[in-house]
């Protein structure tokens, strides 16, 4: 199940459980959803609740940012566990993606005056 939480030109889903092929598809489905809104500028995906991620679920979030990038949204990743962190670390999409510690990492480098 994944909980989606709107705010004002940022959108935040925080998939949760494994991110794999059998769920890779809804997942990437969700993410094209919230980027392709009107009025959104920040999609950023919460990581928190994640225990693992196969080729199908990275391969899911490349494709998001690549759509942001050709829509001209920012794209990021929060709360990325240490044993997902290697996954991105392994790939090199750790020098791709923007991840940040937690929420309020984010809001701070976004929202500098919050």
């Amino acid at each position: 199940m994944q909980v989606v939480l709107d705010y004002p030109k940022i959108t935040v889903i925080s998939p949760q459980g494994c991110l794999n092929a059998t769920n890779a598809l809804e997942f990437e489905t969700n993410i094209t959803k919230a980027l392709a809104q009107d009025g959104i500028s920040f999609l950023l995906v919460d990581l928190e609740y994640v225990e693992s991620l196969d080729s199908a679920g990275l391969m899911a979030l490349v494709s998001a940012l690549k759509l942001s990038h050709k829509l001209g949204r920012r794209f990021s990743l929060c709360s990325v566990s240490p044993c997902l962190r290697i996954i991105f670390e392994m790939t090199q999409l750790d020098r791709v993606f923007e991840i940040f510690e937690g929420k309020a990492a984010f809001e701070a480098a976004c929202f500098p005056m919050q």
